[in-house]
């Protein structure tokens, strides 16, 4: 329950993705999320630009808004997600976040709950150490993380993605591969789990 004049609660999905695979996991992320009863807000990041005098616009020409820290600081859980960079997330994602030492410094995140995704061209092209490494600024924000219970039967059959850590997503060497139907299913069970444990977190107003 929120008090007069806030928001309605959300929980946030901040992602970068530069073929679109990524962005489908995002979106059946944020109907999960949504089938739990709570709003989920789609939010992506600009490029980084080798060319220092570039700037990107404020407002993305397509797709979902850039996010901004308020979108952050005013989430009640969040969903992380990422391309795999040599067993990395993505520079733009970690460009961003590396920015958010304020929110860190107020607590703005303590306690709220966090879930991560990826995507790699192989099925072992660093997924696992993607989805470990995008964990550690969260609980350096205090945030609670939560992965894909094996109650999920999907992780017992899958061949392409999924992970206990987070859903994943394998595209291919030519980042071609449709994001498939076990895939889809775990990342729409991920943002179920995270929305149900974000409205049971939610700090209730005294009566």
């Amino acid at each position: 329950m929120t008090r007069p004049g806030q928001d309605n609660p959300y929980v946030l999905v901040l992602y970068y993705s530069r073929h679109g695979a990524t962005r489908t996991m995002a979106q059946q992320i944020a109907r999960g999320i949504e089938q739990s009863g709570i709003e989920a807000r789609l939010r992506t990041v600009p490029e980084i630009s080798s060319i220092c005098e570039a700037t990107a616009d404020s407002i993305p020409t397509e797709g979902d808004l850039y996010c901004c820290e308020q979108d952050l600081a005013g989430c009640a859980g969040l969903a992380l997600g990422s391309p795999t960079r040599f067993g990395n997330m993505a520079a733009a994602l970690k460009y961003f976040i590396d920015s958010t030492s304020a929110l860190w410094l107020s607590g703005a995140l303590i306690s709220k709950p966090a879930a991560v995704f990826s995507a790699s061209s192989s099925l072992h092209g660093g997924q696992e150490s993607t989805l470990l490494s995008m964990m550690l600024p969260l609980l350096h924000h205090g945030m609670l993380i939560t992965g894909l219970p094996y109650s999920e039967q999907e992780l017992l059959t899958t061949q392409t993605g999924g992970t206990p850590y987070g859903p994943t997503h394998v595209a291919g060497p030519k980042a071609g591969r449709s994001v498939d139907a076990t895939e889809l299913r775990l990342c729409q069970a991920q943002g179920r789990r995270l929305g149900e444990l974000a409205v049971k977190l939610i700090p209730r107003s005294p009566q």
